[in-house]
């Protein structure tokens, strides 16, 4: 009987042995348990507030000052951070797509121009970055100015939805801040002009807040919200109204200056300014800083928001400018579009996973970069994307990817003009635009240009225009920061065809060939 328990039960030897299986089994399975749930996490949200004609050079960032304490001190602020095309729908084409505007194409701000054309729709804009973050289960919410054609019946009409966008509250036209219409997941809302109802920056806010808690929380979520400030006709808040009532345009640097060795649409305006154009910049440069306090309120609603649902400390907020801004400068009165630090340097301050607070980084950053950024958080293999530009995660986040920076890029820009004289300025002739009751031009046909903007080695842009002069502006931004002597003249032979080279290779460049800075 003995001898049968013995057959019929385990021994102590093999409970043991099953035992330390079925240990074993246990921990292989939580490793790889373990392993899915970090292949699976959800990935970083992202917040992207893009502003309207925003500059950085001539104090645009003053007003903000809670952004500033929410995103930039949170985090880093980009001291290099640039436009590839100083222009709202270009400009706002390439953040979309990460590519130079001789890649997508869209020249200027008109339907002709291939401005949210219908080539633009079938082609580039197929391809744009949110189409990406789509595919991989974002959420996605767009609030505010898209393009400035967006809407139009010719570009679509209110009907027409970009791809990749869950949530769709977009202008129609340009900036505006009353008086407006959306489309709204593709159907037409009019708006008046009641603050509490219509004022657009608000409106986009307390939108993004709905977004916010309507969303899943099993998907990660991407928010881009494009206020109109300060973009003209610059309408404040009404609590707003009267803040800034003694500040006026910086007056140093190339204020008021002559633009007698440059190209010759800066050799015409009158200077010194009249007193009725530095009145009128004065106004202008006031009532752009009012309506950023309510892009301020906005930014410290959202963190305020992220914060309540946990989200903050998961969450990646990008604050930035789709372009520059002048207000008197060489004696031009107010508009972006010139090739000069003032329109093409932005504003860049982010905050997220990884970042450390606190930082001033100076490597350069271009608005191409935007999207190869939010794709590679998203967790996108670079390597099969079709974009120009590159991530900066690596440099606001080295703990979490290598990489390195550019030493030089590409600035472009193709001018607009009207085939007619302008009423006001017969005497210029044909091939005007953007021109002032004092005759005074800010843009032409041949205010076509291409610039090579290096920081390393030598901190210099080297320019060429388009026009029947062939016309070189370069700079020596150390010696002279504010660009007032072209020193084409004046430069080493050797240098210039350099420049001249890299020029040329990057005005043919696609892909991958426009990263690669070994020349």
């Amino acid at each position: 009987m003995a001898g049968a328990e013995a057959r019929g039960r385990p021994s102590t030897w093999h409970w043991g042995l099953q035992s330390i299986v079925r240990g074993a089994a246990l921990y292989l399975s939580l490793v790889i348990c373990l392993i899915r749930c970090t292949d699976c996490a959800k990935p970083s949200n992202i917040v992207f507030i893009l502003t309207d004609d925003q500059d950085v050079v001539l104090g645009g960032m003053t007003p903000v000052k809670k952004a500033k304490a929410l995103i930039g001190d949170a985090g880093v602020y980009f001291s290099n951070a640039f436009t590839v095309t100083p222009l709202c729908c270009p400009s706002r084409s390439s953040i979309l797509t990460g590519r130079y505007p001789h890649n997508h194409e869209v020249r200027n701000n008109s339907l002709t121009g291939n401005c949210s054309s219908p080539a633009w729709q079938k082609g580039p804009e197929a391809l744009a970055f949110p189409v990406y973050l789509s595919k991989l289960q974002y959420q996605t919410f767009y609030g505010g100015k898209y393009l400035n054609q967006y809407g139009k019946k010719e570009a679509g009409d209110v009907d027409y939805v970009p791809p990749g966008w869950d949530q769709w509250h977009a202008l129609v036209g340009n900036s505006q801040y009353y008086n407006y219409t959306l489309s709204v997941n593709g159907k037409e809302e009019k708006h008046g002009d009641i603050y509490d109802k219509d004022y657009l920056t608000d409106l986009i806010v307390n939108r993004s807040l709905s977004f916010l808690d309507d969303r899943s929380p099993q998907h990660p979520f991407f928010m881009m919200l494009s206020p109109p400030a300060p973009h003209s006709p610059w309408t404040a808040a009404p609590q707003y109204e009267k803040a800034f009532i003694n500040t006026k345009a910086p007056r140093d640097g190339s204020f008021d200056k002559p633009g007698k060795d440059k190209h010759w649409l800066l050799r015409q305006p009158l200077n010194p300014m009249t007193n009725g154009s530095i009145d009128f910049l004065d106004n202008a440069f006031r009532r752009r800083w009012q309506t950023l306090l309510s892009v301020d309120d906005l930014v410290e609603k959202v963190v305020k928001k992220l914060q309540d649902l946990k989200e903050l400390d998961n969450t990646y907020i990008f604050f930035s400018s789709d372009h520059g801004y002048h207000t008197g400068q060489f004696s031009l009165p107010i508009d972006k579009r010139q090739l000069y630090e003032f329109d093409i340097r932005v504003p860049l301050m982010v905050r997220g996973p990884g970042i450390k607070p606190n930082q001033t980084l100076k490597a350069p950053v271009l608005n191409i970069d935007f999207g190869p950024t939010f794709l590679d958080i998203a967790g996108v293999n670079l390597t099969e994307v079709n974009m120009d530009g590159q991530s900066f995660l690596p440099q606001m986040a080295p703990s979490l990817r290598n990489g390195t920076s550019r030493p030089y890029f590409l600035v472009e820009y193709t001018g607009e003009g009207h085939a007619a004289p302008d009423p006001a300025c017969p005497k210029l002739g044909p091939g005007l635009s953007q021109c002032f009751p004092d005759c005074v031009c800010e843009d032409s046909f041949n205010n076509t240009y291409a610039c090579v903007r290096t920081l390393t080695d030598y901190n210099m842009q080297y320019c060429e225009f388009a026009d029947n002069e062939s016309f070189v502006e370069v700079y020596n931004l150390t010696s002279d920061p504010h660009q007032l002597e072209n020193i084409v003249k004046k430069v080493d032979p050797a240098v210039l065809q350099t420049m001249n080279q890299r020029l040329i290779r990057l005005q043919s460049c696609v892909g991958s060939s426009c990263r690669d800075t070994k020349y």
